[in-house]
C-alpha cells in the first residue's frame, strides 16, 4: 500500500505535468489574443467577435459542462467502482448520445434565431455592430456541438486519471486560430477567424480520440434515457446546472454591462483581461481541481469519509499558499503587464489603460475562485448539489447588484470589482455550510496560517509595486525591457513572499522546503 507521502508526491506529479500541459495552451491562448489585439484592438470587429464567441460558450457552460464535468464523472467512477468497465462504458454511450443529440439541437436553434440572444448578451448604440454580432453568432454557434463531444470524452478520460489529451485541448486549437492570423486574416477578416475558432473546437473534439481505445473504451451509441446511471445524472442535474452558471452567467451580466462603456469598447476590454486572468489563476487552479476530482469521486464511492476530508483541507490549504500572491502579484504588475501582451498596433494607450483596470480589480477575486472551484468539486463529488445552487444563486444576484451601483461611477473597473466580489462571496456560502458541520475544512491552525499568508502576500504586493517604478528606467525601452522589468518583479515577489512566509512560520512554506531538500537528496 502506498505511504501517504508517495501519494503526496504522486498527486504533486501529475498536478505538475498538467499545470506544464496547460501553461502550453494558456500561453498560445495568451499569444492568439495578442494577434486578436494587434488586428482588431477594442474597435467595433473586436467586440462583435467577442459577444458572438461568448453566446455559444454561456449555453455550453451552462447547460452541458454542468452534466458533464460536475454529474457524469463522479456517475462514471461510481459505475466503474463498484459494477466494472463494461457496465460503465454502456452508461457513457447514452450519455454522450444524449448530450450529442441536445447540443445538435441548441445549435439548430441559435443558428436559426441568433438576434434574440445578441440582445440578451449585448446593448450596442452602434446598430451595424449589432448586425456584426448577429451574423458571427450564426457562424459560431455550432461550437456548442463540438464542445458538447469534446468534453464528453474528457470525461471519460479524467475519470480514468488521463490528464494529458484533455491538458492538450487548447493548446490545438489555438494553434489553429494562430495559423490563420499569419496565414488568412489578410483576406478573409473576422469571418474567417471565426471559421478558424469552429476548426479549433472541432479538433480539441479529435484529439481525444486516441487516448481512449488503451483504456478499453468504445463508443456505442445508446438512448438508454431511464437507466440507472442517466437517472441519477438527471437528479443532480438541476441543482448543479445553476452552481455551475455562475462563472459564464456572471461574464455575460459584465460583458452586456461593458457593452454600454466606451462605445461599445468596454466588451473587449473585460474580454482580454479576463481571458489574462483565466491564464494567469486557471493554470493553476484548474490543474488541480481537474486531478482532485476524479479522486474525490472515487473516495466517496469507496466510502473513504476520512480520506475525503483530508484530501480536501490539504489541497485547500496548498491552493491559497499559491494563490494570495498571485492574487496580490497581478494587481502590482497590471498595466505592465497589459502594456506587454497586448500593447501595440491597434491597441493603444487608452485600451491599455481600460483593459488594466478591469484586470487589476478583477484579481482580487482570485482566492474566491479558486476556493470556490475546489470546494464545488467536493459537493458534486458527494453528489449534492443544494449548496452550490443556492451560493451559485446568491452570486448572481450580488453581481447583478454590484454592477448597476458601480458601472456608472467606475466604470470597467466597477465591474471587474463586481465580479471579483461575487466569486467571493460564492466561495463562502461553500464555505461557511463546512464549517458549521462536522468537518470543519479551515480550524483554528489553518485560519492563523491563513492571516499569515495574506499578511506576506500584501507586503509581497507592496515591495512589487514599489519596485516597478524603481526598476523600468534600469531596462531598454520596448518590449524586450518590459519582460525583463516584468521578469525582474516576479522574482523579487516570490523571493519576498516565500521569505516572510519563512519568517511567519507558515507550515505550507516549511513543507515546501522539505520538499525540494528531499527532491536535492534524490538526485
Amino acid at each position: 500500500m502506498d505511504t501517504l507521502e508517495e501519494k503526496r508526491s504522486s498527486a504533486a506529479k501529475t498536478i505538475s505535468f498538467m499545470m506544464a500541459l496547460t501553461l502550453v495552451g494558456k500561453v498560445l491562448g495568451l499569444y492568439r489574443d495578442r494577434l486578436l489585439a494587434v488586428h482588431y484592438s477594442t474597435g467595433a470587429a473586436a467586440s462583435a467577435f467577442f459577444t458572438a464567441s461568448r453566446i455559444p460558450r454561456v449555453f455550453f457552460d451552462a447547460v452541458f459542462a454542468s452534466a458533464i464535468a460536475a454529474c457524469f464523472i463522479p456517475v462514471y467512477s461510481e459505475f466503474l467502482e463498484k459494477k466494472g468497465k463494461e457496465e460503465a462504458n454502456r452508461f457513457a454511450g447514452c450519455f454522450i448520445t444524449a448530450i450529442a443529440l441536445l447540443t445538435g439541437a441548441f445549435t439548430l436553434l441559435g443558428m436559426a434565431f441568433p438576434q434574440p440572444f445578441v440582445a440578451a448578451f449585448a446593448d450596442y448604440a452602434d446598430p451595424q455592430t449589432t448586425a456584426l454580432a448577429v451574423s458571427l453568432t450564426r457562424v459560431m454557434f455550432p461550437t456548442v456541438l463540438f464542445s458538447g463531444i469534446a468534453f464528453s470524452l474528457v470525461g471519460v478520460l479524467q475519470a480514468q486519471d488521463h490528464f494529458t489529451a484533455p491538458a492538450l485541448m487548447s493548446a490545438a486549437s489555438n494553434l489553429v486560430i494562430i495559423l490563420y492570423f499569419f496565414t488568412l486574416d489578410a483576406r478573409l477578416g473576422i469571418f474567417g477567424l471565426a471559421g478558424a475558432y469552429l476548426l479549433g473546437w472541432l479538433l480539441q473534439s479529435l484529439i481525444q480520440l486516441p487516448p481512449l481505445r488503451p483504456l478499453g473504451f468504445c463508443y456505442c451509441p445508446g438512448l438508454e434515457l431511464r437507466s440507472e446511471g442517466m437517472k441519477k445524472v438527471f437528479a443532480l442535474m438541476g441543482p448543479v446546472m445553476v452552481s455551475t452558471w455562475v462563472l459564464p452567467i456572471n461574464q455575460a451580466i459584465n460583458a452586456r454591462f461593458g457593452s454600454r462603456l466606451y462605445e461599445g469598447a468596454g466588451v473587449a476590454a473585460l474580454e482580454y483581461s479576463s481571458n489574462l486572468y483565466l491564464v494567469i489563476a486557471g493554470t493553476f487552479i484548474l490543474s488541480v481541481t481537474n486531478v482532485i476530482f476524479p479522486r474525490l469521486s472515487r473516495l466517496t464511492a469507496g466510502g473513504r469519509e476520512g480520506e475525503f476530508q483530508t484530501t480536501i483541507r490539504q489541497t485547500l490549504r496548498v491552493t491559497l499558499f499559491f494563490v494570495l500572491p498571485m492574487s496580490a502579484g497581478l494587481m502590482a504588475v497590471a498595466r505592465p503587464l497589459i502594456s506587454l501582451i497586448y500593447g501595440g498596433g491597434e491597441f493603444d494607450a487608452f485600451a491599455v489603460e481600460i483593459t488594466a483596470a478591469g484586470l487589476s480589480w478583477m484579481s482580487l477575486g482570485m482566492v474566491g475562485y479558486a476556493v470556490q472551484n475546489l470546494l464545488s468539486r467536493a459537493y458534486f463529488a458527494k453528489q449534492k448539489g443544494k449548496v452550490p445552487l443556492i451560493a451559485g444563486g446568491v452570486s448572481i444576484l450580488v453581481n447583478i447588484v454590484l454592477c448597476r451601483l458601480l458601472a456608472d461611477k467606475l466604470e470597467v473597473a466597477g465591474l471587474a470589482l463586481s465580479s471579483a466580489l461575487s466569486s467571493t462571496v460564492y466561495a463562502l456560502f461553500l464555505l461557511l455550510p463546512l464549517q458549521r458541520g462536522g468537518e470543519r475544512i479551515l480550524d483554528g491552525g489553518a485560519l492563523r496560517n491563513l492571516g499569515k499568508m495574506v499578511l506576506a502576500a500584501g507586503g509581497m504586493g507592496a515591495c512589487v509595486w514599489a519596485a516597478l517604478s524603481g526598476l523600468a528606467p534600469l531596462f531598454p525601452a520596448g518590449k524586450v525591457g518590459e519582460l525583463l522589468c516584468l521578469g525582474a518583479c516576479g522574482l523579487l515577489g516570490a523571493a519576498v513572499y516565500f521569505l516572510l512566509t519563512l519568517i511567519l512560520r507558515v507550515e505550507e512554506a516549511g513543507l515546501c522546503v522539505s520538499v525540494v531538500k528531499q527532491t536535492l537528496k534524490r538526485g
